[in-house]
């Protein structure tokens, strides 16, 4: 009973040092290592290495209700929805809705449906209280319906949002066309994100041509200092192979014509979307599931000639005969 007593009381003691040595001194006490990191939504203290949990406090930081599904979730949650760059007022607004009943589903009177009209036309003007905001909310209606036309995901549209405050704050719009600095703004986005669409793709959902975008991004670009990196041809192989249809074999052979070949230094100032055409061309010749230039043309949007071009050069680079 007294060996069991000191223990508890040893225990307790090493628990009082480690909580009053800092956590960027501590280790963990299973693989010795100090690459400890508390987690923000349960507020543990957590081995990185291991995974032990060295630490969990007592108080829960979670809701007091339980829910079992999205529905209850929805219903018991007494928050809204986050806050958002693709609304131009983040979200943070009163939506007065159209129906004119009441919070029992009653049918409000004639004086009661006079004074919620006045209120929506009131919340209307309040939302857009000058040009800017004006500016703004046509701007990101303009990202969001070219974003869903492009399949592209939330992030890319968040971070086109972004882009486009930073030019409009840094005044960058004047001069241009809003669809114009919105479009390249989104092209900038799809960039930065790694989710490859081509200017072509991205001029096809646009009301402004291709020269205007391509003028537009690298303005907003070097004005904004946004660092893009020059777009690899391998991000576009796994779209291009899946609207061919070929096999896996023919996606692993492009992949490697593309790494020989851009060792080599062959893809200097060439189009990434006629490059990746043309190595998946060389590679479906290859594997013996031989696609027609013309197909392949038409999915990487570029010429035939580029692509009879490029799979040259290529083939002479790997050395085949």
């Amino acid at each position: 009973m007294k060996d069991s007593l000191t223990r508890r009381r040893e225990r307790e003691s090493d628990a009082e040092e480690r909580a009053r040595e800092p956590e960027g001194e501590r280790v963990c006490t299973e693989c010795e290592s100090g690459s400890l990191v508390r987690s923000d939504d349960r507020g543990e203290l957590v081995c990185t290495r291991c995974g032990l949990v060295v630490e969990e406090p007592n108080v829960d930081r979670g809701p007091e209700w339980r829910a079992f599904n999205h529905a209850e979730r929805q219903s018991k949650s007494r928050v809204g929805a986050p806050t958002t760059q693709t609304m131009h007022d983040r979200g943070l607004t009163t939506q007065i809705d159209w129906k004119d009943r009441d919070a029992s589903g009653r049918t409000l009177s004639a004086e009661k449906r006079s004074q919620m009209r006045r209120l929506r036309t009131w919340q209307e003007r309040i939302r857009t209280k000058d040009a800017g905001e004006r500016n703004l909310q046509h701007a990101l209606s303009e990202i969001d319906r070219m974003s869903s036309a492009l399949g592209v995901p939330r992030s890319v549209r968040e971070v086109a949002s972004v882009i486009y405050r930073r030019a409009l704050s840094e005044d960058l719009i004047r001069g241009r066309s809003i669809e114009g600095v919105a479009t390249g703004c989104l092209y900038a986005a799809c960039r930065k994100e790694g989710i490859p669409r081509s200017l072509e793709e991205v001029a096809e959902v646009s009301r402004v041509d291709r020269k205007e975008i391509g003028r537009t991004y690298r303005y907003v670009s070097q004005r904004l200092d946004l660092g893009m990196k020059p777009v690899d041809p391998q991000e576009y192989v796994p779209r291009f192979c899946s609207k061919l249809d070929v096999s896996a074999a023919v996606q692993t052979k492009t992949n490697e014509i593309l790494t020989v070949t851009a060792e080599k230094g062959l893809l200097s100032g060439k189009s990434p979307t006629g490059y990746a055409g043309a190595a998946i061309y060389a590679a479906s010749l290859l594997c013996h599931e031989k696609q027609t230039q013309r197909d392949v043309a038409a999915v990487a949007q570029v010429t035939e000639v580029t692509i009879r071009n490029r799979y040259q050069e290529q083939i002479e680079a790997m050395g085949i005969q």
